[in-house]
């Protein structure tokens, strides 16, 4: 148990410490300041831009959007050129798992790489397989999670009797078929996540350990992880019905969840 404990720890170490944004930034766009306004804005409506850097030299010194171009009539970048705000500015080094509260309040970041300003990242961006990976580890290790304090709550196939005759069919149909290719472990294994979910919740004292308000929001929380779980699996789009706002929350709070699994011994 302690083993699986330790898995889990090092495995969210290594999803929260070694994916970071460079993997999902795009190098930013940039014109020279002199550039003329109207050339840019039909640039940079072609390419569907709606943020370009602007270039002094060799150095990106700052920033245009598109609406503030969509009025002007002539003129140069620097005219309507933004300075940077370090509020805007994050660096390239930083764990993926931090930039997604950060992008809760703010449409996009300008990513810094040796204190120059290259890249850029927004929501969309978290649509990319390295992002995709990072919150697939995350309720992949709350699952394993999940059946860990239900091996701990339930000693000996106590759960059985808890879980749902048809739900216990299921689990002892794939341990069944995995018995015939003599690759059979346990039966708690085959448990699915919304098994583990329904043991987990049927323990008063889980639901206060792990600050789950209670049984009913418990079910609404881990139904949206799994949920989110499903659409990762299948590569489907993330925000499907939702919002990159629910989307960030949920990952964070999975996140706080899963550090409150771990300290249960």
């Amino acid at each position: 148990m302690k083993q699986l404990k330790s898995r889990s720890q090092d495995l969210r170490s290594l999803f929260e410490n070694n994916i970071t944004i460079e993997y999902v930034a795009e190098s930013l766009k940039a014109v020279p300041a002199e550039a003329e306004v109207t050339k840019v804005l039909h640039w940079m409506q072609t390419q569907d831009f709606d943020v370009v850097g602007i270039e002094t030299g060799d150095t990106i010194t700052g920033y245009i959007e598109r609406s503030s171009l969509m009025q002007a009539k002539s003129g140069k970048c620097s005219d309507f050129q933004r300075v940077f705000h370090p509020k805007e500015l994050i660096a390239i080094s930083t764990p993926l798992i931090k930039l997604l509260p950060i992008l809760q309040q703010t449409p996009r970041l300008f990513v810094l790489d040796c204190n120059q300003v290259s890249g850029i990242v927004t929501c969309g961006d978290l649509q990319k397989a390295p992002a995709r990976m990072l919150l697939f580890g995350l309720v992949t290790l709350l699952e394993m999670n999940l059946l860990r304090l239900v091996r701990l709550y339930y000693p000996q196939d106590s759960w059985q009797k808890v879980l749902k005759p048809e739900r216990l069919g299921v689990a002892q149909k794939l341990w069944r078929e995995s018995q015939q290719r003599n690759e059979a472990t346990d039966l708690l294994d085959y448990l699915q996540f919304c098994d583990k979910r329904e043991l987990v919740l049927n323990q008063p004292e889980l639901l206060e350990k792990l600050e789950l308000k209670s049984k009913r929001f418990g079910e609404r929380f881990l139904k949206s992880a799994e949920q989110l779980r499903n659409r990762l699996a299948h590569a489907q789009n993330l925000v499907s019905g939702s919002s990159w706002t629910e989307l960030i929350s949920l990952a964070e709070a999975m996140e706080r969840l899963l550090i409150r699994c771990e300290e249960i011994e």
